[in-house]
């Protein structure tokens, strides 16, 4: 069984940062490619950022220069560190594991709230 637990969220006002983690279970997870996505209220979920297992990494536009992804495979944790934080940020993160740019991996975890706000 394949489990994915996110953590780190929380309230933050803008300019700040927070950190997110991943725990993964039940995968290969040296073998398995991360991602990060994001859905906030009446959009799409989306993309923000993707780590292979050989460590190249992808990052929407959105967010590029302001979040980092990352990934420590003896703890099996993949990491999103989020910087300059903007209210438009706000969404329910979401870990995934497998898939490519394309199309998502059919494992997800439950997703952690990050909401920026003054």
């Amino acid at each position: 069984q394949v489990q994915l637990v996110e953590s780190g969220g929380g309230l933050v006002q803008p300019g700040g940062s927070l950190r997110l983690s991943c725990a993964a279970s039940g995968i290969i997870f040296r073998l398995s490619a991360m991602g990060w996505y994001r859905q906030a209220p009446g959009k799409q979920r989306e993309l923000v950022a993707r780590i292979r297992s050989g460590g190249s990494t992808n990052y929407a536009d959105s967010v590029k220069g302001r979040f980092t992804i990352s990934r420590d495979n003896p703890k099996n944790t993949v990491y999103l560190e989020m910087n300059s934080l903007k209210p438009e940020d706000t969404a329910v993160y979401y870990c995934n594991a497998g898939g490519n740019l394309y199309y998502s991996g059919e494992s997800w975890g439950q997703g952690t709230q990050v909401t920026v706000s003054s």
